[in-house]
């Protein structure tokens, strides 16, 4: 389980906003659905959450129990799900209330299998688990840091919730010409893959810019890998000029 530390910094700021929130708390009930508004996440989990399984492998092997994950944005639950599947010890937290309802439903209506991990739900913030002073060993926040209001104090924040040596999961999209083409409007616009307005291309975070944020936070980026959709299925690669993901140590 997590461990318990004194209160931390205020990190009020880098919540995400209440528009943000609105927007997927009206995907809530369709999260699930594989063809629904959420099928890119559908497509794309299985790659998300096995490549920072194998990423935190070092701190598996040297733990004698299940790793604690933190699972920021947790949405309806399907990264949280699948982490449990894969052994971590699992709190799935969302400021939407309608999203965490959505993600209970599913786990009384379709129970982890007997050698998954614990699996939790909690509707608030990050900031909350700061003030309690929780850390765990893994903090993951998956296409997530687009949207919220400060990139900064949101990776100091998830910084203050990890354990001393643990590790920390970001995945997010470039600020390209390609990102705007292909993620914003040709995905929102045009395929009509992702619901009007859930991006803001703006708010796209360059690698080297999220890498200089972290390190401010004292995170260490220890590897990086893009995210790329080869029909019909999404693969890691080296491209990261649209969807990219990175792990990060805390030292």
């Amino acid at each position: 389980m997590p461990t318990e530390t004194s209160p931390g910094q205020d990190f009020r700021r880098s919540s995400v906003s209440e528009s943000e929130i609105a927007h997927f708390s009206a995907l809530a009930e369709d999260w699930w659905n594989p063809r629904g508004p959420m099928a890119p996440l559908h497509a794309m989990n299985p790659l998300r959450t096995e490549w920072v399984s194998r990423h935190v492998a070092p701190l598996r092997a040297a733990s004698a129990g299940p790793l604690s994950l933190l699972d920021i944005g947790c949405g309806a639950g399907l990264a949280s799900e699948a982490y449990a599947k894969l052994g971590f010890e699992t709190l799935g937290i969302d400021a939407s209330a309608a999203g965490i309802r959505a993600a209970e439903a599913h786990l009384a209506q379709h129970p982890l299998p007997p050698e998954a991990a614990p699996l939790s739900y909690r509707n608030g913030s990050a900031e909350d688990l700061v003030a309690e002073g929780t850390r765990f060993d893994v903090v993951n926040a998956l296409e997530v840091i687009e949207h919220v209001n400060d990139p900064q104090e949101f990776l100091l924040m998830l910084a203050t919730l990890t354990k001393p040596g643990g590790m920390v999961a970001v995945s997010t999209l470039n600020r390209t010409p390609r990102s705007f083409a292909i993620a914003k409007l040709g995905a929102e616009y045009l395929l009509r893959m992702l619901p009007v307005g859930t991006h803001d291309w703006k708010k796209f975070i360059k690698p080297d810019e999220l890498a200089a944020m972290a390190r401010q936070a004292g995170l260490r980026m220890l590897d990086i890998a893009g995210m790329s959709y080869v029909p019909f299925k999404w693969r890691e690669s080296r491209d990261t000029g649209i969807n990219y993901i990175a792990i990060f140590r805390k030292d």
